[in-house]
C-alpha cells in the first residue's frame, strides 16, 4: 500500500520525516504507517498546484474527460482492491466497500462527462445596445478535505468534478483512512493526469496547517466534508481571505412511518437507511417517528431484520455489519445508548460492544423521547431509536426540531409521504426509499448542514467561475 505523500508528481515522505500509524479497527493492527505532512510539504503542495494550474485550465475539454474516463475504467477494473483498502483501514463490510467502490468510481465517469459539457449564455441585452456573454473559467487552486467514513466516495466526489472544471487540487483525507486516498490519487496518476494537478497531504497538527493553506493566496477553493464544528471554524478561516466554500455537514436525519405505510417496504428501507455503512453515515437515519397505528408491528419487524444482521470482520464477506472506525467510536455509541436507557427507553435489541475491536452490535431503542440527547446527536453508528406519534404535524414538527437539514425519510402512501416530504427542512428526501445518492443527483443540505451542492450538474458550477463579458451589439 502507498503511505507517502504526493506532491508534484511524485510520491515522496514527509520532510520531517514523521509517520502515524493506520488501524484495522477490526482488530486493532497497525495496517500501515503513513507520512506526515510538514509545513513545508503543505507550502510544497500549494506551489506545484499553483505552477500546475495555468496550464490545466488551458487542457481541452474533452482531453480532461479522457483522464477521468480512464480512471474510472481502471477503478472498474480493480474494484475488488479498492474495496479491500477500505475494509482493512475502515472497518466496513465487505458488501458497504463495495458500495461504495461503485458509487465512488461512477463520479470520474458522470464528471468526465460533464466536463465537456459547461454551460455558458449569448443573448441579446433587453436594451438592444450589446450583446451579453457569460463565460465560465476554473475557480482555481482546491483544497479538499475529506471525512474517514467514506474515504473513497468523497474523495472522488470533489476530484472529479474539480479536475473537470479545470482546477488543480490538494487532497486532504482524514487521518484515520489515507490509504483510500492515496490509492485514488495514484489511480489518477496512472490515467495521465500532469504533475501539479492532484497533490495528497495529510498534514499534523491538522487545523494550523490547514488554516496555512487556506491562507495563501493561490488557494481559492475549499471543499470540506467533516462535521459542522469543523465546517464553522473553517468557514471563519476562509473569511479573512474570501475563498469559496463547499460545505458539506452534519446531519440529523429523521425518518417517519405514517398511518397506512407498507411496513415490508418501511422495513426494508429503514434498514438501508440506518445500517449502510454501519450507520456512519450523514445521511443515516438518526432519529425514527413511527405512528401509533403501525408503532408496534414496526418494532417487530425491524426488530427480526436486525436480528439477523452478522457481525464481524469485513474480510469475511458474509458479514454485514462491520467495525466502527475506531474504539472511540465504538465507545461513544456505547455511551449515546447508556444515556438513552437512562432517560427512560427501553432497549429491544443489541446494546452490546466488543471486547476486542471497535464493533458494536445493531441495537434497538423504543420508547425514545423526542429532545433527549440520542434524538439531537448525530448517532454514526448501528442504533435504531424510535419516538413513537399519533399526530402527523407534531411528527413534522419533531422532524425540523434540528438545527441540521441534510437528509430525510419517508414511509407512507404517495401522496400524503410527498405532501409531508415537501414541509421538511432538508436538502433531500427519501419517499418510499432508504437510498437517495447518485452522482447525477444535487447532493447537500439546507441550515447548518452545508452550503452549495455535490455531485449532479451543479457539482461542478462549485469549481467554475462566472464572467460576464459585455459586446456592442
Amino acid at each position: 500500500m502507498i503511505t507517502d505523500l504526493f506532491i508534484d508528481g511524485e510520491w515522496r515522505p514527509g520532510s520531517d520525516g514523521t509517520r502515524f500509524d493506520v488501524i484495522d479497527p477490526a482488530d486493532l493492527s497497525v495496517v500501515a504507517q503513513f507520512a506526515v505532512a510538514s509545513e513545508q510539504d503543505c507550502m510544497d503542495a500549494v506551489d506545484a498546484a499553483a505552477a500546475a494550474q495555468p496550464s490545466w485550465a488551458a487542457t481541452a475539454p474533452r482531453e480532461r474527460s479522457e483522464l477521468l474516463r480512464t480512471a474510472y475504467q481502471i477503478l472498474t477494473d480493480e474494484v475488488e482492491v479498492f474495496a479491500e483498502i477500505m475494509v482493512r483501514e475502515n472497518g466496513k463490510s465487505w458488501s458497504d466497500a463495495m458500495g461504495e467502490a461503485g458509487y465512488a468510481k461512477e463520479f470520474f465517469r458522470w464528471f468526465a462527462e460533464e466536463a465537456v459539457r459547461v454551460p455558458g449564455d449569448y443573448r441579446l441585452s433587453p436594451a438592444g445596445d450589446k450583446r451579453i456573454i457569460v463565460d465560465r473559467s476554473p475557480i482555481g487552486v482546491s483544497l479538499l478535505i475529506t471525512p474517514w467514513n467514506f474515504p473513497a466516495a468523497m474523495a472522488t466526489r470533489k476530484l472529479a468534478p474539480a479536475l473537470a472544471a479545470g482546477c488543480t487540487t490538494i487532497l486532504k483525507p482524514a487521518r484515520e483512512t489515507p490509504l483510500t486516498a492515496a490509492y485514488v490519487v495514484d489511480v489518477l496518476r496512472r490515467a495521465g493526469v500532469p504533475a501539479g494537478v492532484v497533490n495528497l497531504v495529510t498534514p499534523v497538527p491538522t487545523g494550523p496547517l490547514v488554516k496555512a493553506m487556506i491562507d495563501r493566496p493561490e488557494v481559492r477553493k475549499l471543499s470540506f466534508t467533516g462535521s459542522t464544528e469543523v465546517g464553522r471554524d473553517l468557514l471563519h478561516a476562509c473569511a479573512d481571505s474570501i475563498v469559496s466554500t463547499s460545505m458539506e455537514l452534519g446531519g440529523n436525519a429523521p425518518l417517519i412511518v405514517l398511518p397506512g405505510a407498507d411496513l415490508p417496504t418501511a422495513v426494508e428501507g429503514a434498514l438501508l437507511a440506518k445500517m449502510r455503512n454501519g450507520g456512519s453515515a450523514c445521511t443515516a437515519a438518526n432519529r425514527f417517528y413511527v405512528h401509533d397505528s403501525v408503532h408496534d408491528e414496526f418494532v417487530e419487524l425491524m426488530t427480526d431484520a436486525l436480528a439477523k444482521v452478522k457481525v464481524g470482520s469485513g474480510l469475511d464477506r458474509a458479514n454485514g455489519l462491520g467495525a466502527l472506525v475506531s474504539v472511540a467510536e465504538r465507545d461513544k455509541v456505547a455511551a449515546l445508548v447508556a444515556g438513552a436507557v437512562d432517560d427512560g427507553a427501553t432497549l429491544k435489541l443489541g446494546g452490546n460492544a466488543s471486547e476486542q475491536g471497535a464493533f458494536y452490535d445493531a441495537t434497538l431503542l423504543t420508547g425514545v423521547t423526542h429532545g433527549s440527547t440520542i434524538t439531537t446527536t448525530e448517532i454514526f453508528g448501528p442504533v435504531t431509536a424510535i419516538v413513537r406519534f399519533d399526530d402527523v404535524d407534531a411528527a413534522v414538527r419533531m422532524a425540523n426540531d434540528t438545527e441540521y437539514g441534510l437528509m430525510a425519510y419517508v414511509f407512507g402512501e404517495e401522496r400524503a409521504a410527498v405532501a409531508v416530504a415537501r414541509r421538511l427542512e432538508a436538502g433531500m428526501v427519501a419517499v418510499n426509499r432508504g437510498v437517495v445518492s447518485d452522482p447525477a443527483a444535487p447532493f447537500g443540505g439546507v441550515k447548518q448542514s452545508g452550503l452549495g451542492r455535490e455531485g449532479s450538474s451543479e457539482g461542478i458550477l462549485e469549481f467554475l467561475e462566472e464572467k460576464y463579458i459585455a459586446l456592442t451589439a
